[in-house]
């Protein structure tokens, strides 16, 4: 495939919305944004052997690009409006390509994004997306307005991706029925996370603070503790599981390990004690399970308490680019 008849196919696939001016097809693109409105942008690149591994489905490739990048605004409680998309490869690949745009575009039509520009090179596999979303002025979620006495909450359920990971590379052919569905679980929580987009709006006004769980619960609730000056104390019972996750790992501290291995993509957000009343609403609106974890108060770093209520020695510190 060519590159500029690549780029004229997909001009004719992306949707557009009302805030497109100009999309595909200029040098640079124009989108409007109504009056009282913040503009929130995010930028996220995935390598091949890093982000994904190197025999991961194009389809899954595409999905996950978009949906890193929809979590970014989900956890400023943005609303996605519009992308640019930068695809490096060692060539266009028809057959590599289709699938990839496919499901790009899949999860970026699903939230109504308009994908309005980006770039093609020739070079080592890695794509970088810059999704762009809205928020009525002043009410953007950040990682510095926690307040000691809030309570810490996290949605979904955490260790899936990691110990998708984790299974790589292991025969399952001596796994029973039960088992087997698990584990396929966990492999599609890992290849397609789904960004809690319906769940960051609804948490503004209620939330003091949130992060997206990318890097791992404890390194990106130290980014919240980090710039609100407080310190996290976590009940470790009470981190969520799946169903899968339990049924493929029956030791608590292995399972603790994974659940702070990151990739889950789920919301971690402290609320005021008073508010918590209203989250009830907010699951059931978003269809979104949220499990109360732990408080903040004064001091510094993530401290996690066993079964007993004592604390633990630290877990890792999740995932680090360059360490």
């Amino acid at each position: 495939m060519r590159e500029f008849a690549f780029i004229d196919s997909l001009r004719a696939r992306v949707r557009s919305n009302d805030g497109v001016v100009r999309g595909i097809g200029d040098d640079a693109a124009i989108v409007r944004f109504a009056p009282g409105e913040e503009c929130v942008v995010t930028t996220d690149t995935l390598v091949a052997g890093v982000h994904f591994p190197l025999d991961a489905a194009p389809a899954d490739i595409g999905y996950k690009t978009a949906a890193v990048n929809l979590s970014d605004l989900a956890a400023m409680g943005a609303t996605p409006r519009f992308c640019t998309f930068a695809l490096t490869l060692p060539s266009l690949d028809g057959g590599f390509v289709e699938p990839l745009i496919k499901g790009l575009l899949a999860l970026l039509d699903t939230h109504q994004v308009a994908l309005v520009g980006g770039d093609t090179t020739r070079g080592p596999m890695s794509l970088t997306l810059t999704a762009i979303g809205s928020l009525p002025a002043g009410t953007a979620l950040g990682r510095d307005g926690a307040r000691a006495g809030d309570v810490v909450y996290v949605s979904g359920t955490l260790g899936d991706a990691a110990a998708a990971l984790a299974l790589r590379g292991q025969r399952g052919d001596s796994l029973d029925g039960e088992r087997k569905l698990a584990r396929t679980r966990l492999q599609q929580r890992l290849a397609r996370p789904t960004p809690r987009v319906a769940l960051g709006q609804a948490l503004r006004g209620i939330a003091h603070a949130c992060i997206d769980v990318s890097d791992g619960l404890a390194a990106d609730l130290g980014h919240i503790c980090r710039a609100s000056g407080l310190a996290a104390v976590l009940d470790s019972v009470a981190l969520p599981a799946s169903r899968a996750l339990l049924t493929l790992v029956d030791d608590p501290g292995q399972r603790l390990a994974l659940q702070l291995g990151g990739d889950d993509y789920e919301l971690c957000f402290s609320v005021a004690p008073e508010n918590e009343e209203q989250l009830a609403a907010i699951a059931a609106a978003t269809h979104t399970a949220l499990t109360r974890i732990g408080t903040l108060g004064p001091g510094e770093g993530v401290h996690f308490l066993d079964a007993d209520g004592r604390i633990m020695s630290a877990p890792a510190a999740g995932y680090e680019h360059f360490r």
